[in-house]
Parts: C-alpha cells; structure tokens; sequence
C-alpha cells in the first residue's frame, strides 16, 4: 500500500490460516484460508457479525491460541506464542484495582526487568500519550471506565509493540464515551504510529477509525472483501459521519451483508 507517495512495508502477514474447534467430538471449522496483509503504519479494522470469527483471528495474531492450517508472520519471521512485541488491548481492561494508575501502566515493564525510575518515565510518558497526565497517583476505582480503557491502551504501548491488537475495546463503553474513545485512540495513532489491527462489529468505527477494512463472511468465517477507505485524515476534525463518502461507504458494507437475517444484521449497525 502506498502513503503519501511513498510504498508501506508490509509488517504483518496471514497466509491460509485456518482454525478448527472441537465441540461435542466433532470438528467445527471456524476460519477458512484467511489471507491478511497489515502494513507498518497502518491503522486496520477487521469487520464482521458476531461468530465470523473475528476475534479469533486476532487471537491467533496475538499467539493466544494457534492456527489449526496456515501461517502468521510478523517482520519476515513465522510467529509462535505471545510476546511484548505485540500489545493487545481487550473488551476487559483487566487493571488491578489495588495499584495506582502508573503502577498498572508499568506491569509489563516490570515482568522486563526494566529498572524502576526508567520504566516510571516511560509509563508517564504513555500515560501523557493518551491524554491522562496527572493521574498517575489514582487508584483504578477513582477514574471512569473511558479512562481505565485509556490506561489499558497506555499499558499496551508501554512496551513499544510492533503492532497494537484491540478487540472490540470500546464495546462495554456508551455511546458518548465512545467517540470519545474513538478519537482518542486516533490521537494516538496518530501520535506513535504504531500499527493497529482492530477488531469490531460496528460499521460507522471501522469507517471512522480506519485505513482498510477486512469485511469478514461467517459460517466459516473468512475474508469477504478487502476495503480501502478514502476518507481524508484527521477524520475528527475535516469529517462528519454523516457525509456522503461516509453513508455511501456504509451502505456499500451493509450490501455486503443482504444475505444475513435482519437480527444478524443489527448486530453489525
């Protein structure tokens, strides 16, 4: 993919991956032949109905669980196992309540080794980056729920992942905290540049937030359309969600989907 005139190197890359679960002694084929490019930089969303498989897909991304065919490779080398090279932000922020807000940035530094004051600097570094400076000192219970995801994210980055997975990490969130969400993690992106793969259900976030769109099939699931979106950037300050390309990209998603039953279908609107 080319940006700004200039060709991305391609930083991670599926090829044929297939996942098979077992349920009631039979094999149930959950991910058919997914093939994925993610390029460096690059802020993609994978799109798709509940049971498409989505998050699965990132699992096997994040080395959580393994591909039953096929193979994952980030910067050239076949991927096995999770590592700090790959941060991963979930639905479930999973802070621990009994340490401050820094302290929770910090975990994974400190599981490193890194020594004390310089991971402090670099926990209130991220802490800066994602907008909550000055909140080191508070306990997980005095801030907001928007705010505990911003910790999470800031945690992730902390380790200076490769590429940031997200799933579905503004679902549990309302409708006004997550734009704000939205926005912010634009802010971030756009702040580090590390490379996002983020996982949703919600067709107007992936329009939003993204670079491509990985439109995934169910039963099983697999890659249905690659979209690129051509909607200018910053998208929170040139563009409404109501524009035209906005709506006409919508319904081109959303015509992808004909096939699905009305209540499948509002899952993903």
């Amino acid at each position: 993919m080319e940006s700004n005139g200039r060709k991305r190197k391609t930083l991670l890359e599926l090829q044929n991956v297939s996942k098979v679960f077992k349920k009631d002694g039979s094999d149930v084929l959950v991910l058919k032949d997914i093939d994925l490019t993610v390029d460096e930089g690059e802020f993609i969303c994978v799109l798709g109905p509940t049971g498409c498989g989505k998050s699965v897909t990132l699992q096997i991304v994040a080395g959580l669980i393994d591909q039953t065919n096929g193979s994952v490779i980030l910067d050239g080398k076949e991927e096995h196992g999770p590592g700090p090279h790959k941060g991963m932000v979930f639905q479930e922020y999973a802070l621990l309540p009994w340490r401050s807000v820094v302290e929770n940035v910090e975990i994974g530094l400190e599981l490193k080794g890194i020594g004390r004051k310089e991971r402090r600097r670099i926990a209130l570094e991220q802490l800066a980056t994602v907008g909550l400076a000055g909140t080191e000192t508070q306990k997980v219970h005095e801030i907001s729920v928007g705010m505990r995801q911003r910790v999470a994210i800031a945690r992730a980055l902390a380790n200076s992942p490769r590429i940031l997975l997200m799933d579905e990490p503004f679902e549990a969130l309302d409708a006004l905290t997550k734009e704000e969400m939205q926005i912010q993690i634009l802010n971030v992106w756009e702040k580090t540049g590390t490379t996002i793969m983020f996982v949703t259900h919600d067709v107007d976030e992936a329009i939003f937030l993204s670079d491509r769109i990985c439109v995934m099939d169910i039963n099983p699931g697999r890659v249905k359309k690659m979209l690129v979106n051509h909607l200018p950037r910053p998208r929170h300050e040139c563009m409404s969600r109501t524009d035209k390309e906005f709506n006409d990209m919508r319904d081109e998603i959303i015509a992808l989907y004909s096939s699905l039953k009305d209540e499948e279908l509002d899952l993903i609107i």
